[in-house]
């Protein structure tokens, strides 16, 4: 059961705009600050469903804004 729960939860992460934009090179299109944010508005076939998103990678995003200071443009 718990292999299944962390298997579950891997890819319900590995669908987050504030994980994706700041790992996947190429994916932070320059954004340094709320590059979650931005990569789940962004315009594309999947916006919305990214949208839903949103909430999540507007706190998680939040919560990681002085790594940001320091990390600079995501590209």
């Amino acid at each position: 059961m718990r292999v299944i729960l962390v298997v579950v939860m891997a890819c319900l992460l590995s669908g987050c705009g504030s994980i994706v934009s700041r790992t996947i090179p190429g994916q932070g299109h320059g954004n340094q600050y709320y590059p979650g944010v931005k990569w789940d508005v962004r315009d594309s076939a999947w916006r919305y469903i990214t949208v839903l998103d949103l909430p999540f990678s507007l706190v998680f995003d939040t919560l990681l804004l002085p790594l940001d200071a320091n990390h600079g443009p995501y590209e």
